[in-house]
């Protein structure tokens, strides 16, 4: 069970990886899907299937397709994206590795002499895990879902924004400003 674990943490820290460092954003949504698949599987072989599922339902299911879909209503590049790197690659590490080596120091101290019997069966019921997570997590899982619906309607409006048509021997909106409507 515990080389089973180590083998779907490695898979999903390289989805992981991948998801963050490639340059097409349709691939990073992809390798997306395959890191939040993993922590699903690992959410199975802790025993915690209720949670799994809802990864596997809200996270793989919603989120993604949510993306996607931002991605098509944008119309953003399909291909490379020069503008999917920033440059700033060396800062963006650093942070990175300090944040997970925070995460791991917090995580290893809190559970050191917490061990998992993973024979005994399902340690928690769907009640138990369900008010927890409502009870505790309800207000940033609803700053979420508002966050993610007000990306949808900003994916739909610059969508929708058309440009004007140009007229021979008039000269079109500035560039860099949005052309406005009359009133």
């Amino acid at each position: 069970m515990e080389i089973t674990f180590l083998l779907v943490a490695v898979m999903t820290l390289g989805g992981a990886l991948v998801t963050v460092t490639t340059k097409q954003l349709v691939h990073a949504a992809l390798w997306l899907v395959v890191t939040l698949g993993g922590l699903a599987v690992e959410f199975l072989l802790l025993t915690a299937e209720f949670i799994a599922w809802v990864q596997v339902l809200i996270y793989v299911g919603s989120v993604v397709v949510l993306i996607l879909f931002g991605l098509m209503l944008t119309k953003a590049p399909i291909g490379r994206s020069p503008d999917a790197d920033s440059g700033n690659r060396p800062a963006a590490l650093a942070v990175a590795v300090a944040a997970a080596a925070a995460l791991v120091w917090v995580v290893v101290d809190a559970f050191r002499a917490t061990w998992i019997d993973v024979d005994a069966g399902v340690q928690g019921s769907t009640k138990v895990s369900g008010e927890s997570l409502f009870r505790h997590w309800v207000l940033p899982f609803e700053a979420l879902s508002v966050l993610l619906l007000a990306a949808l309607v900003g994916a739909i409006v610059l969508s929708r924004l058309r440009s004007t048509p140009r007229v021979p021997g008039r000269p079109g909106p500035p560039r860099g400003r949005l052309p406005h409507r009359r009133r």
